[in-house]
């Protein structure tokens, strides 16, 4: 697997946990903590690949739900995978799709299996489960990929968000199980909404599935944020020190400062 991190430098004071550290993937090396600019289908509006790396963005995101539903991970694949279809030379990390499933298309049917949703492109109907996640990120061939999982909208009820979480580890499993491209690294994503016990008893329980990285799911959707960083400075403290930290679609500047502060070492949003 060519993945390894490594933290070179850390603070430790009660208000200021910021660490400095190297990712290392297939594609290169990537300086954390880091922002990744968002390429949503494999490009990022207004900005050529060029530009992104005269910038010096060492990484970017791209998302695998729709580029599965346009153009087709097939399609990417036959022309010689992410990196090359988009011009891009240096790291890809790849969302899986869980986010976008729940919050764009139109859910017909959710279980353990997995999700039956509508395109918001045109309607038609589609099925994806870790299986099929697996299968999309692993043809898109980015380095880095991310777990299914099922992201709890804010606001949600306890029974909802103890679902929500209980399915994502049962699929973060699932994903461990079929995947098995070696030049690319799966992470998982950690979910439980504003629940402290919850988000703990599923941090604990996909650490112990031994991920080379953790993401903190579901949240910036809408919860203020000093609840956001409660949430951070309660579930942190128990993610692995050698592993990176990430906090999915943050990227307001005070917002990145206030993760760093407390450890995290990626970041990612739409933003600007």
């Amino acid at each position: 697997m060519s993945f390894q991190f490594k933290v070179l430098k850390e603070i430790d004071e009660p208000n200021n946990k910021a660490r400095l550290g190297i990712i290392e993937v297939a594609h290169g090396i990537v300086e954390t903590p880091v922002f990744m600019p968002v390429g949503t289908q494999a490009t990022i509006k207004g900005i050529l690949p060029k530009e992104i790396d005269e910038l010096g963005f060492s990484i970017i995101l791209s998302n695998a739900y729709h580029l599965f539903l346009r153009p087709g991970h097939q399609l990417i694949h036959k022309s010689g995978g992410l990196h090359k279809f988009m011009g891009w030379d240096k790291a890809i990390l790849t969302d899986s799709g869980g986010f976008q499933v729940f919050s764009l298309g139109r859910i017909n049917k959710i279980n353990d299996s997995g999700v039956t949703f509508q395109s918001y492109i045109d309607g038609s109907t589609h099925f994806i489960n870790p299986e099929k996640v697996m299968e999309i990120q692993m043809a898109l061939g980015s380095d880095i990929a991310m777990v299914f999982d099922q992201c709890a909208p804010y606001p949600s009820n306890r029974h909802e968000t103890q679902l929500a979480a209980e399915r994502t580890y049962s699929w973060a499993k699932e994903c461990q199980k079929y995947h098995n491209r070696k030049d690319q690294t799966l992470f998982a994503i950690i979910q439980g909404g504003l629940f402290h016990d919850i988000r703990k008893e599923n941090s604990l329980k996909l650490i112990e599935l031994d991920f080379p990285g953790y993401a903190l799911g579901g949240l910036s959707v809408g919860e203020p944020k000093p609840l956001m960083y409660e949430i951070l400075d309660h579930i942190v403290p128990l993610l692995p020190a050698g592993k990176p930290r990430y906090l999915m679609g943050v990227g307001a500047p005070e917002s990145i400062i206030e993760g760093v502060a407390r450890g995290i070492d990626m970041f990612d949003c739409v933003l600007p």
